[in-house]
């Protein structure tokens, strides 16, 4: 319902390959790190963004989407939902492409505001779950 298989395949192989991760920390244990990881196995860039702008990846952090100094494809929001819909105004404030909330981040009212601004939009789904169904090359 958020985020159709043509949604999904569009972000995750047409939109770009510049990702911020948001919630993004050195934290292995987190799902964050290892959605991460399988994001630049496919080769798109992960650009962390955490309060402790930490690296991670070895790709700097920044402690927020409007401090990155370059275009962002994609902001991947691994906050919670109370959290989320700032996220996503923000990520529409930076001139991303698309947003997409991570398994359980829900928040219909930030998913119809970023579809009007005109940005692709996934709520409730991981593209680390998503992104090896598509057969794209590692």
């Amino acid at each position: 319902m958020y985020g159709d298989a043509a949604t999904i395949r569009r972000i995750l192989s047409e939109l770009g390959d510049t990702w911020a991760v948001v919630g993004l920390s050195s934290n292995r244990s987190r799902a964050a790190y290892g959605v991460a990881e399988v994001l630049r196995r496919f080769g798109k860039r992960v650009v962390p963004v955490h309060p402790m702008a930490e690296t991670v990846h070895g790709e700097p952090g920044y402690a927020s989407l409007a401090e990155i100094p370059f275009e962002v494809d994609v902001v991947d929001v691994f906050v919670n939902s109370g959290l989320a819909g700032p996220v996503a105004d923000e990520a529409v404030a930076k001139g991303a492409k698309a947003v997409w909330f991570q398994l359980g981040v829900l928040d219909e009212a930030a998913y119809e505001r970023t579809r009007a601004a005109g940005l692709e939009m996934v709520m409730d789904r991981c593209p680390a779950i998503e992104i090896p169904r598509l057969r794209l090359p590692s």
